[in-house]
């Protein structure tokens, strides 16, 4: 491993001090990995930098985007955007699993 993740890597890099993205694996020392699960945006919601109605708006996501979720808590899918990769939190229920 080459380092310890970090809370102030990148938006576009799914890594946080539990959890990465299982393509990071080798690269970020982190507890846990995550297989991403596809998704798409059901309607159009808020991709949030925090997992709360009030957190930091990052960008809108279209209806019909892509979202690969790598953790459900508390109401809120955190993931990364299918088109730009970007990385946040959105309202499950604004999601449904690709068919």
């Amino acid at each position: 491993m080459t380092r310890p993740a970090d809370r102030s890597d990148k938006p576009h890099l799914p890594v946080r001090g539990d959890l990465a993205h299982i393509g990071l694996a080798g690269r970020y020392f982190v507890p846990h990995y995550a297989v991403p699960m596809p998704h798409v945006l059901k309607s159009p919601a808020m991709l949030r930098a925090a997992g709360k109605p009030d957190g930091e708006e990052l960008r809108a996501l279209a209806a019909g985007e892509g979202f690969d979720v790598l953790d459900i808590a508390g109401g809120w899918a955190w993931g990364q955007a299918a088109t730009d990769l970007l990385v946040g939190y959105v309202e499950i229920a604004q999601l449904e699993p690709s068919a």
